[in-house]
């Protein structure tokens, strides 16, 4: 399908002499056709058709979402109805030329083995071990044909069943905050006037050179070094703590040490292998530590910890990061006049067993049903671990079924104005698989384009409107709960580890790192922190959806758009900044949010 825009509109409409000079009605028009996934003129002569039984119909917005109502709808139902009945038809069918198939060989094989081959004959083998079919079989049961639209990739794409089949569209499936009355839409000209920062500093510094594989082990010591003294100051000057003892000396005393936690062996962590590795100004060494007199405790490899004697009878004490309002004043003296509605999805944005982006262009829908002021879109776009990309099942490079997928999603929302927010994954078989993950590049989008769209890095700290959200598309949750241990600190397993990340102030505070995680520590030094404590945290999961409050910080797994062959679930937050109180304070940011299934 070639790709549609206004311009291809436009001429296809002077072909009718129907007049159009609003950008508007051709950008609904636009967005009409990638929805509805029908070419420019197929488009525009069901528009003539349409108007002309209409006795002229002039085509404005309104008269097109008539249309859309009257036509586009009822020709999309009647579609699904037809392709289910030719999903049937072609499976019955190609069953049935393979039985006519086999039988044919078999009889040859039969008629070989009581004849003499012929001098000279030109009978070729039926199979071999590259094509083990024959060319006849190979020219009748060919892939069926590919689906001439901008959601599907494969010679053998069909609709996923299962998906198109799914039940509880819409339905809420979790709720947060003040829900009820609530008007999940955008302001009247959603994303004009949004401003929206990176945080972590030059955007660009992530693009250079990596070191991944070729870093010293003394630089990696380095930074866990340097992490573990810069959580120590904070410490220190919030318990007001003289100086934290060697770990090595012996004492009869209580005594105060800061390291971090590590294992005793390449196996799990458990309650008799802990160890704390000081850093060096505490002698550096490894030490065991005895849990048994602890009435709770919650740790994991590569926690940074104070402790109170390593035979432990005290709790371990940590400290947040402040927040962007206590930093910098000028943000809490105004509150947002109008909320601000964010929709969160993360990918993959295609069913298991299919590569049409059926889910996706779901979204769109959604997107151009709510217009939200904002939309954060996590990877994978396209999934490295889904079964036809695995088996390089694809009639187009990736970079380009990328490009396509966000052209789509770009042009699919241009009548709605929101900002959109690229960041990459681990899963993104077309991009770097480093983490920090520098942000997507985009050279093909045009100008206007480019001003909707902001490629981030993963993970990274946003300021949008004065409200700091952090986001990260790495499954940390996922990590850290198989590596986690823990006693008598009751079944919220969920808010240990978000508190354990906040309070490292770290994106992945997990040592050593999961297999799959390409860690590169002096990127990570600088990009893989918390800078602050954010108003809302995005952490999307394998786990299930949730949106918890921890300490302050609204934290949202929005689950992912699809789980295996069935639709899965996104997020909505509204969002309105607070003036702040006389001491200083400020309430949560966060008015309500839901995790919706789509």
């Amino acid at each position: 399908m070639a790709l549609v825009n206004g311009e291809s509109i436009k001429s296809e409409l002077e072909m009718f002499d129907v007049p159009c000079q609003d950008d508007s009605v051709l950008d609904k028009m636009v967005e009409q056709c990638i929805c509805n996934r029908i070419q420019a003129d197929e488009m525009v002569l069901e528009w003539v058709a349409y108007s002309t039984t209409k006795n002229g119909l002039k085509l404005t917005l309104d008269t097109l979402e008539q249309f859309e109502h009257e036509v586009l709808n009822k020709r999309n139902k009647s579609k699904q109805i037809l392709r289910k009945e030719e999903t049937h038809n072609r499976t019955r069918d190609i069953h049935t030329l393979q039985d006519l198939i086999k039988a044919e060989e078999e009889e040859e094989n039969l008629l070989d083995a009581y004849s003499t081959p012929a001098k000279g004959s030109q009978k070729r083998a039926l199979t071999t071990p590259e094509n083990p079919h024959s060319k006849r079989s190979a020219a009748l049961l060919a892939s069926p044909g590919l689906l001439l639209s901008p959601a599907s990739f494969s010679p053998s794409a069909t609709p996923s069943q299962k998906y198109s089949q799914r039940g509880g569209k819409g339905e809420v499936v979790v709720t947060f905050g003040a829900v009820q009355g609530t008007r999940w839409a955008g302001r009247k000209a959603p994303g004009a006037g949004v401003q929206l920062e990176l945080l972590e500093g030059p955007e660009d510094s992530l693009r250079c050179s990596y070191k991944y594989m070729f870093q010293r082990l003394r630089d990696v010591r380095n930074v866990l070094t340097e992490k573990i003294e810069e959580l120590g100051d904070g410490l220190r000057s919030h318990f007001t703590i003289e100086e934290f003892s060697p770990v090595s000396l012996p004492a009869q005393d209580s005594i105060t040490v800061l390291g971090q936690v590590c294992c005793d062996s390449n196996g799990k962590l458990n309650a008799h292998s802990v160890l704390l590795e000081a850093g060096p100004e505490q002698g550096g060494q490894q030490v065991p530590v005895d849990l048994s007199e602890l009435k709770e405790y919650s740790l994991f490899p590569g926690q940074v910890s104070r402790r109170k004697r390593l035979v432990l009878a005290g709790t371990i004490y940590l400290v947040l990061c402040p927040f962007l309002y206590t930093l910098h004043t000028h943000w809490s003296c105004h509150a947002i006049a109008e909320p601000m509605n964010i929709l969160v999805a993360c990918g993959p944005y295609t069913p298991s067993d299919s590569l049409t982006f059926d889910p996706l262009l779901d979204l769109i829908n959604v997107i151009v049903r709510d217009r939200p002021d904002v939309c954060l879109l996590l990877g994978p776009f396209v999934d490295s671990k889904h079964e036809q990309i695995e088996k390089a099942q694809v009639t187009e490079t990736f970079e380009a079924i990328f490009s396509r997928c966000i052209e789509s999603i770009v042009d699919g929302t241009k009548s709605v104005g929101c900002r959109l927010v690229f960041v990459p994954s681990q899963r993104d078989i077309h991009h770097h698989f480093i983490y920090p993950q520098p942000p997507f590049t985009l050279p093909n989008l045009s100008k206007d384009q480019a001003q909707r769209v902001t490629l981030v890095p993963d993970p990274c700290t946003l300021l949008i409107d004065g409200v700091t959200f952090g986001l990260t598309s790495t499954d940390i949750l996922f990590h850290m709960g198989a590596e986690e241990i823990s006693c008598g600190t009751g079944s919220d397993r969920f808010s240990r580890i978000l508190k354990h990340m906040l309070t490292q102030r770290s994106y992945y505070p997990l040592y050593p790192p999961v297999e799959e995680v390409n860690m590169d520590y002096e990127k990570f030094q600088s990009f893989g922190q918390m800078p602050l404590t954010p108003d809302v945290l995005i952490i999307p999961s394998e786990l299930r959806y949730f949106v918890k409050d921890v300490v302050g910080c609204v934290c949202v797994n929005p689950g992912r758009l699809t789980k295996g062959q069935v639709g899965g679930t996104y997020g909505r937050l509204l969002i309105q900044r607070s003036a702040a109180s006389d001491d200083g304070r400020r309430g949560c940011p966060c008015l309500a949010a839901q995790v919706v299934k789509i």
